[in-house]
């Protein structure tokens, strides 16, 4: 069974180490210059963790507009628990936290959200 509860420091370096097993664009925030930045951000954050088994196996980071909207800035669930709706699980358990919110995803993987039936609100571009 899925177990999703609020992240803490006891979750660091599991998650780092999830983290480490991804993709580039996953493993930017595990170089040496952005690793501790990105560790205090995670406290600061709005975040949540999913446990199968005492294994840290996924996670959403999201923040908070002050009052207005939450934006879920990562979730990553590791590959080998992927299929089970811990993806998901993870968002709908930020939507029940605060349901007083409009919850947005900034996603760089549409296909997923849509899989799920999310609506497309925009998109995000960034400024230079």
């Amino acid at each position: 069974m899925i177990e999703i509860r609020k992240y803490s420091k006891d979750d660091q370096n599991q998650l780092i180490d999830l983290l480490k097993k991804q993709n580039e664009e996953w493993k930017c925030y595990c170089h040496e210059d952005v690793v501790e930045k990105y560790k205090e951000n995670l406290l600061k954050s709005i975040t949540y963790v999913a446990y199968d088994n005492n294994k840290l196996c996924g996670f959403v980071r999201c923040i908070e507009d002050f009052g207005f909207y939450i934006y879920i800035c990562d979730l990553l669930v590791d590959q080998s628990a992927r299929g089970k709706s811990i993806g998901k699980q993870l968002m709908s358990h930020v939507k029940h936290l605060y349901p007083q919110y409009v919850v947005y995803v900034m996603s760089d993987v549409d296909t997923y959200y849509e899989k799920l039936n999310y609506h497309k609100e925009g998109s995000v571009f960034e400024v230079k």
